[in-house]
């Protein structure tokens, strides 16, 4: 019997765990990227000075540690190893305090004060079910419930927007901004009907495993995927880019880790009018404007608990949050955005040369936004952090054009390959999900449930989904 052949195009997190899927199912598996070195968004260069290790993209990975299909692939024996900080998230306040998310939940409440009690109410036992939980929100919206009343007590939770939420739950600012900077994880306005559940799938994420760093980039995790692939006997061809699915003719099976846009410009003309029409139709959310450092020194945080956590969230107040990722969705590039700010080399020490350091900061902004956002974004890390241009040695800026060029599923700089609003939420990109109207093609991206982040999932559906369809 013949053995049937695959091509999956694109090697992000989802490219790479689809292809382990269709390899391990008996297909010959090839993976084809257009650029050349593999990841997609898991990608780490020295982008500044000689010896400065940064992310690329993606930096710090509560989903890929809390992934149910990466926990079935033998990542750590393909040299990934996690690092821990000591603390998930830090959040400084103007008065030279912050919030501080540990994985202890009694921890973290404590130092909320008198929010405490509501932050322990609000979490309750729901991190000691994380894994559980996790499986069940990242699955495709249709499928029925394992356990319908661990996912209830979430939606007591989650079930209203993030700026209601903040100001529901809690009556200090220490605690709203806590959840508020996680809610803007998800690149909405906070009054979105989803963002609310966006703050607290991170927030138990970080009490259910933290928020972990691959040692030596994100790059690690993308090199351990494909080497497990490899070690499966599947191949990878780099600077190999498809402009028409006409060039696999020979396919079986052909995965597309890609969103609406690329596909329409590589099979358009073999998909009905109705469906290119409807992907057409597929919106993208605001961009992301990034900004790598090279330090000669740690960020001078005025609140020494920043120096315990991996990410640090920059936003002085809940309504100056939900004012910048408004300004987005209006077209504003805002004057004080929130930053998402990662300090890796304090925890590994293999990104930066003996006593320097690194810094990965960006900010959203409207879609395709040519403003220069650094100024900006330098003066937010200042409020925090009087000093921090002093230890500047270079930058590399990334503006929304220049994540485009690097990786085109980053449509103007759109990190979650299209907007997580409550329509494209649940039917992603299309009603139809993965499967396409030809026969043998499939997406398997971000543009796919349960949309964007690290953690593998869009792949592994569609890949069992095309499985299970040619060997019906």
């Amino acid at each position: 019997m013949a053995v049937k052949s695959a091509y999956v195009i694109g090697s992000g997190p989802n490219g790479l765990t689809a292809a382990i899927l269709l390899q391990r199912a008996g297909f010959a598996t090839t993976i084809l990227e257009a650029q050349p070195e593999i990841g997609g968004g898991m990608r780490s260069a020295e982008l500044t000075l000689p010896g400065f290790t940064h992310d690329i993209c993606s930096a710090i990975h509560p989903l890929a540690a809390s992934s149910p299909v990466f926990k079935t692939f033998p990542l750590k024996q393909h040299g990934l190893e996690w690092i821990h900080p000591a603390a998930p998230l830090a959040h400084p306040l103007l008065n030279g305090d912050a919030a501080v998310l540990f994985k202890s939940v009694e921890k973290t409440a404590e130092l909320l004060g008198e929010d405490g009690p509501a932050y322990r109410r609000a979490v309750g036992s729901l991190p000691e079910h994380w894994e559980e939980l996790m499986r069940m929100l990242f699955a495709p919206i249709l499928r029925v419930p394992r356990n319908p009343l661990l996912l209830a007590r979430f939606g007591l939770i989650a079930s209203l927007p993030a700026l209601l939420t903040a100001k529901t739950f809690f009556r200090t600012e220490r605690a709203r901004v806590l959840y508020a900077g996680m809610a803007a994880h998800s690149i909405l306005p906070l009054t979105s009907p989803v963002s609310g559940a966006f703050g607290w799938v991170l927030g138990l994420a970080g009490h259910g495993v933290g928020w972990p760093m691959a040692k030596g980039g994100s790059q690690s995790i993308a090199n351990a995927l494909a080497s497990y692939f490899e070690s499966l006997g599947g191949r990878i061809a780099i600077n190999t880019r498809v402009d028409s699915i006409r060039q696999l003719r020979d396919a079986d099976l052909l995965l597309c880790d890609i969103t609406p846009r690329q596909l329409l410009h590589i099979a358009g003309d073999e998909l009905p009018a109705s469906y290119r029409r409807k992907l057409e139709k597929y919106h993208y959310g605001p961009g992301a404007f990034k900004v790598d450092y090279a330090l000669s020194a740690p960020i001078p945080w005025r609140s020494p608990d920043c120096a315990l956590a991996g990410t640090v969230h920059l936003g002085a107040s809940l309504e100056e949050i939900a004012q910048s990722e408004r300004e987005n969705w209006d077209g504003i590039a805002p004057d004080r955005p929130f930053v998402l700010l990662a300090q890796q080399s304090l925890f590994d020490s293999s990104r930066a040369p003996a006593g320097q350091h690194t810094a990965w900061a960006y900010c959203h902004v409207p879609n395709g936004s040519t403003v220069d956002m650094t100024p900006r974004i330098e003066a937010q890390i200042e409020r925090f952090a009087p000093g921090f241009s002093r230890t500047i040695l270079a930058r590399s800026v990334r503006p929304p054009g220049v994540m485009e060029e690097h990786d085109a599923n980053l449509v103007g700089g759109d990190i979650n390959g299209g907007s997580m609003d409550v329509n494209q939420f649940i039917a992603r990109p299309t009603r139809s999900l993965y499967h396409t109207p030809r026969k043998g093609l499939y997406l398997c991206s971000s543009s796919t449930p349960p949309g964007g982040g690290v953690h593998g999932l869009c792949g592994y559906f569609a890949a069992k989904l095309a499985i299970a369809e040619i060997n019906d």
